[in-house]
């Protein structure tokens, strides 16, 4: 009805009805810019060969423009544009072109006027590997990349069984290498006031807390992780077990919050 209402304005003139509706959208962005944007699409994608992935998150304000298909199809446009520039920042692809008007910033600005809704392009992500292989859970709440070393039928195979642990158990770093040093300190200080409350000599205070950080690194590393499948095995192994040398080498998780 607003394209309608559009074309009417503009006696049918196609071009000139575009800027009716983006200055629709720009007049209800910024009437809505204080509303939160709890709600929205999560989706990731493999390039064509395989060598580099896309992840974003598209929030709008509402479950119910989440689940509209004409939605759906505009995220995946959104995508589209990404997989073909494969910018490494969220602010290049909002400087993208979209099409030979208007970039993807303004067609999001434009697409406000056309929902009613707060639209924000809150998290875009790239990962580069040998082989990118990714996964979109079920309502694209949660997504995820895994960058492999390999491009192998075992390799692809074993990396979809990966990015689903990575979708499930939100593994904080690929190792423990990648776990900040305030995160360790933190966990050690805790271990040890854990330890002290619990009784135990504060001599030993220490040995406990860094036992119990490697507790922590293993629950919370991909490559340490036991794997959901078969918890005999850590990430590690089971790629190993894929597929000789088979490691991941990099990985992107988002979830709507």
């Amino acid at each position: 009805m607003d394209c309608k209402k559009a074309l009417v304005e503009t006696d049918g003139d196609f071009e000139a009805a575009v800027d009716v509706l983006r200055t629709k959208g720009q007049k209800v962005a910024a009437k809505r810019g204080d509303n939160e944007v709890k709600e929205g699409l999560i989706y990731a994608q493999a390039t064509e060969d395989g060598k580099s992935g896309v992840i974003m998150t598209l929030n709008c304000e509402t479950d119910f423009v989440a689940k509209n298909s004409e939605f759906q199809e505009f995220v995946q446009s959104l995508m589209n544009v990404a997989i073909a520039n494969k910018p490494t920042k969220t602010e290049d692809l909002l400087s993208a072109s979209y099409n030979e008007r208007l970039t993807v910033e303004e067609k999001i600005t434009e697409h406000v006027g056309v929902v009613g809704e707060k639209l924000q392009l809150s998290n875009y992500e790239l990962v580069n590997a040998d082989r990118v292989v990714a996964y979109n859970h079920p309502g694209n709440q949660i997504a995820a990349l895994v960058g492999l070393n390999s491009g192998s039928d075992a390799a692809v195979d074993a990396g979809k069984q990966v990015a689903m642990q990575i979708a499930a158990m939100n593994p904080l770093a690929l190792n423990k290498d990648g776990i900040d040093s305030e995160t360790i300190a933190r966990e050690i200080e805790v271990g040890k006031e854990q330890a002290i409350q619990e009784g135990k000599p504060a001599e030993m205070a220490e040995k406990i807390a860094q036992g119990r950080l490697n507790k922590f690194f293993k629950e919370n590393t991909l490559m340490s992780q036991a794997f959901v499948r078969d918890n005999k095995l850590s990430i590690e192994q089971f790629l190993t077990s894929a597929e000789s040398g088979l490691t991941v080498l990099d990985f992107k998780r988002q979830a709507m919050s």
